[in-house]
């Protein structure tokens, strides 16, 4: 690894945008591109901001803080922190993202499943198709250390290959884009909040502080290891990761602005498109598109909740993979609601409340490391209350 910087930096920042690009990726700049039409541009722009800059702005911010999110959440305090943690534990958890992840997923392939039973979307299959795709998650993630190499060098390439044949082959039959009927300034706004949930800036929080913890593992016996290099591997592996991530999310608002005639703003919205773009011979490029996207983030955030389950709630009294089993159990109740009702929490207090409070921690602690802005406990409190009021009312 000593010998092959550039080859880690690719690793890491192709691990980095498969974990950000779950299955709720794969709807959210197609709604910005079905919704904008021909003011994707401006669409975008606002996209970008919130579900690519924010991000970034935590994987910086983590990288500062040396992947250690409880000094990056104790700075408001030891109980305070300890609040935040567990909350977003189960936000990128059985709260709301792994069941959005596994119903979203179920949604899209379902006909392509082999098996009858799980072509509809039942609570009964809806439970067995959570019971498979997790246990394959759990296959996956059962040897933390592998995890950043599995998806730098086997699941990314593989989502980034099958989202670009998609995209190149749609912006090559491109004809005429769908009609804009609100201003750019208003889809500006609305894209922004699309942008906003996604909830990336959880993942990006969690998923640096498991990578560079997996980095320093690894890179802990080379000789010329040091915390300054360590930062550099992962401050240009994230810009890599999050520059994808844009590209991507680029080059499907404009795959929806073009072919997104007739259509609605629904759950299976991209395979619908894939199938309008590559006609039914594009079945395996597009199973395979939106299984590399749902496994890629719910493996990472698998084994994020995994180690914390092992390591504070249980104070190392169970191992590693008894944590990943039981987080993973945890998941299966709320993935057998069904697709609306999960995303119908994106909506609810925890995110909206909670989210723009995460937001203002990252800023502070940002601002707190680059230029030595040390208030944080004001600047939350204001948030908070102004995101309560502005929920409530």
């Amino acid at each position: 690894m000593q010998n092959k910087p550039y080859a880690q930096i690719i690793t890491v920042g192709l691990a980095i945008f498969s974990m950000l690009f779950g299955a709720g990726n794969l709807m959210y700049p197609l709604y910005v591109g079905l919704q904008s039409g021909a003011n994707t541009m401006y669409g975008m722009m606002g996209f970008i901001l919130t579900a690519v800059c924010l991000p970034l702005l935590g994987l910086v911010s983590m990288i500062l803080f040396d992947g250690n999110y409880e000094t990056f959440f104790k700075r408001l305090g030891d109980s305070v922190g300890n609040i935040l943690i567990f909350a977003c534990m189960i936000i990128i958890g059985p709260g709301i993202v792994i069941p959005r992840i596994v119903t979203l997923s179920h949604t899209m392939i379902a006909p392509f499943l082999p098996i009858p039973f799980l072509q509809t979307v039942t609570l009964q299959s809806s439970f067995a198709f959570a019971l498979l795709f997790l246990g394959i998650t759990l296959l996956a993630t059962f040897r933390e250390n592998r995890i950043v190499n599995l998806l730098g060098k086997v699941i990314s390439p593989l989502l980034l290959l099958s989202l670009i044949i998609i995209i190149a082959k749609g912006i090559f039959t491109a004809d005429v884009p769908v009609p804009s009927i609100v201003t750019p300034l208003e889809t500006f706004k609305t894209s922004f909040m699309i942008g906003y949930g996604t909830l990336d800036l959880l993942g990006a929080i969690f998923f640096s502080s498991m990578v560079i913890h997996i980095l320093k593992n690894t890179m802990g016996g080379t000789v010329g290891f040091s915390q300054k290099r360590l930062a550099l591997i992962g401050l240009k592996a994230g810009a890599l990761g999050v520059s994808l991530l844009a590209l991507v999310y680029l080059g499907m608002s404009v795959l929806s602005m073009y072919h997104g005639h007739g259509m609605d703003a629904t759950g299976d919205l991209f395979r619908a498109l894939a199938f309008r773009v590559l006609g039914t011979h594009g079945a395996l490029i597009i199973g395979t598109a939106v299984l590399m996207a749902c496994f890629s983030t719910a493996i990472a955030l698998s084994a994020v909740i995994a180690e914390y389950f092992q390591l504070t709630i249980f104070d190392r009294k169970i191992g590693y993979e008894q944590a990943l089993v039981l987080s993973l159990l945890l998941c299966i109740p709320l993935s057998t609601f069904g697709l609306d009702y999960v995303l119908g929490l994106t909506a609810g207090p925890l995110v909206a409340v909670g989210y723009p409070v995460i937001i203002a921690i990252t800023t502070c602690n940002l601002a707190y490391k680059l230029f030595g802005f040390k208030p944080i406990k004001a600047p939350v409190a204001i948030t908070f209350l102004v995101a309560l009021v502005s929920y409530i009312w």
